[in-house]
């Protein structure tokens, strides 16, 4: 779900550019979801039924300059606050795309799409 080749952003240095593309702001979004213990990737299907495993977070993200908007469509885990996963994934992805890229991050809109189910033994109470 990423955006084209077209809207590359190219940073100039001393010695050379450095171009960041679009699709690795996205890979580096989805990665920063999953640091988030309480969040996770939504459930995969086949022709609309449901399959095993889980995709991980899907993402999508445009980049204008040096400035990044990036939407995660996430889960959380069963029964945690879904408003404070939703603002926990959203400081982290902000965080990690300002370090790792130098981007401002503008918005980052969070899509709680399914709450998951605890693992087998579990603890499903803080």
């Amino acid at each position: 779900m990423t955006g084209a080749v077209a809207s590359d952003v190219v940073m100039d240095a001393e010695r050379g550019r450095t171009t960041i593309r679009e699709q690795a702001v996205a890979r580096i979004v989805a990665r920063a979801a999953a640091e988030v213990d309480e969040s996770g990737g939504v459930g995969r299907t086949v022709l609309g039924v449901p399959v095993p495993g889980r995709r991980p977070a899907r993402t999508e993200v445009r980049v204008d300059g040096d400035v990044v908007t990036a939407r995660v469509a996430m889960s959380v885990s069963y029964p945690m606050p879904v408003r404070d996963v939703a603002r926990q994934v959203r400081e982290r992805v902000r965080g990690r795309v300002e370090e790792l890229t130098g981007f401002t991050v503008r918005q980052v809109d969070i899509d709680v799409s399914e709450l998951g189910r605890p693992a087998a033994g579990e603890r499903t109470v803080r």
